[in-house]
């Protein structure tokens, strides 16, 4: 293929390799640490487990404003002139840290309100939100430390820390859960990325004195709103998108008991993982290139080259894991969870839509379509949830894959009619 031997010729190979082999150990202890759980805790834990990481993902979006993205922007642009940096980090640290600050009030007092309304009135688990908002300023801190090192193009410690990180999420994770069971499991979400900043902290402190960069005199409020369209882009998927994936787990709970609830949950961790390496590529490799392409045929180039080289390979290894799926849900597994094999096709089906839908959905960001982007993604998350209920009532928890493979295929094609010039 072309492309590779692109990549293969740059100095971006060897970010491409070193992230590839970060994934492949992110992936690794991912299937230790799901296996761990389901012998542990089971499909009703393994439910549990993914509406806290839901959770989790609306919080961390609400505490940091949507600004990630933002920070390796700005934090590249002006990491060789000293005052436009310190204005970037302090205007963005202390808004950060304001918001968090809040945060943690809000779920340390209303932990069982949030208790409730993510676990259930069955479950007992308020303390795992207080423990979230002693962390969250650590787990924030090192979100933010990470994106600023991103920004002054240390790759390598960006993915010497992430590999850290999956390391200590491995341990921390068998040590809770062994003791604590789904108490465990739950805490676990909550303290490895929060034990990590220390990690990040000493790291960019060689590059940068974090301590004498930030400063209330530099804050700067008009700066924020250079960083609106990124806020938007971000909180739209990191609120609505969770929120939808919860209310959706709170109906199988409902209607079809945790059990079936935890089922799904293992059938989309399965799908998360395949999705790893795709969305790496598309983010080392497509994505700059879209953000440079100057017209439709440039990305015509583009898009063409992802459909003809990726695509296809994504899709013999949807084929290869509908027919290898006993297999892998037993590696990943257990026994007990033999049952997600009746929702593989339908799940690995939405899954080659979503894989064929997502290089036109960072056309959205690499041309910074905000209101565009919003639109559809509210669209497709209203599909999902209502297509996913809907069905359920037809097909019990089948129908919440065939709801998902609906959904991506309905986005999927108004995708290509809204970008039909950059494809035709």
């Amino acid at each position: 293929m072309k492309f590779l031997k692109e990549i293969l010729s740059k100095p971006l190979f060897k970010a491409t390799s070193l992230n590839g082999i970060s994934i492949l150990i992110k992936i690794a202890i991912g299937f230790i640490t799901s296996k761990v759980i389901a012998i542990f805790v089971g499909p009703s834990g393994m439910a549990l487990v993914g509406n806290l990481r839901n959770f989790l993902t609306s919080t961390e979006a609400f505490a940091t404003l949507g600004f990630e993205n933002g920070v390796v922007k700005y934090v590249a642009e002006h990491k060789k002139e000293e005052q436009k940096l310190q204005q970037t980090l302090s205007t963005i640290f202390i808004s950060v840290v304001s918001i968090s600050a809040l945060l943690c009030l809000i779920l340390f007092f209303f932990s069982s309100y949030f208790n409730t309304s993510i676990f259930g009135v069955a479950f007992h688990y308020g303390f795992v939100f207080k423990a979230l908002s002693i962390a969250l300023p650590f787990y924030i801190g090192n979100i933010f430390l990470i994106a600023t090192i991103n920004g002054l193009g240390e790759y390598k410690k960006v993915i010497f820390i992430n590999i850290i990180g999956s390391c200590i999420g491995l341990l921390v994770s068998v040590l809770l859960i062994w003791y604590w069971q789904t108490k465990g499991a739950l805490l676990s979400i909550i303290l490895t990325p929060s034990l990590l900043f220390l990690v990040s902290f000493l790291s960019i402190n060689k590059e940068l004195r974090l301590l004498k960069t930030v400063r209330f005199k530099f804050y700067n409020r008009s700066f924020l709103k250079s960083l609106s369209s990124y806020s938007l882009m971000a909180l739209v998927s990191a609120v609505f998108g969770p929120m939808v994936l919860l209310a959706i787990r709170k109906n199988i709970i409902l209607n079809l008991g945790i059990e079936q609830a935890g089922f799904w949950e293992a059938m989309t961790r399965i799908s998360s993982y395949s999705f790893l390496f795709i969305t790496s590529l598309i983010g080392i490799y497509f994505l700059p290139k879209l953000s440079l392409a100057k017209d439709n045929q440039e990305t015509k180039i583009l898009f063409r080259e992802y459909y003809k080289g990726i695509l296809p390979l994504f899709m013999v290894g949807m084929v290869c894991m509908y027919f290898l799926r006993e297999f892998i849900i037993q590696i990943l597994f257990t026994k007990a969870f033999l049952p997600v094999s009746k929702l593989f096709f339908w799940q690995l089906i939405g899954d080659v839509f979503k894989a064929a839908s997502f290089i036109l959905g960072y056309q959205f960001y690499a041309k910074k379509l905000t209101k565009a982007f919003i639109v559809f993604e509210l669209f497709s998350l209203s599909v999902l949830y209502f297509s996913s209920i809907y069905c359920m009532t037809l097909f019990n928890i089948e129908g919440v894959v065939i709801g998902y493979a609906f959904t991506y295929a309905v986005y999927f094609f108004t995708l290509s009619v809204y970008f039909r010039k950059c494809l035709v």
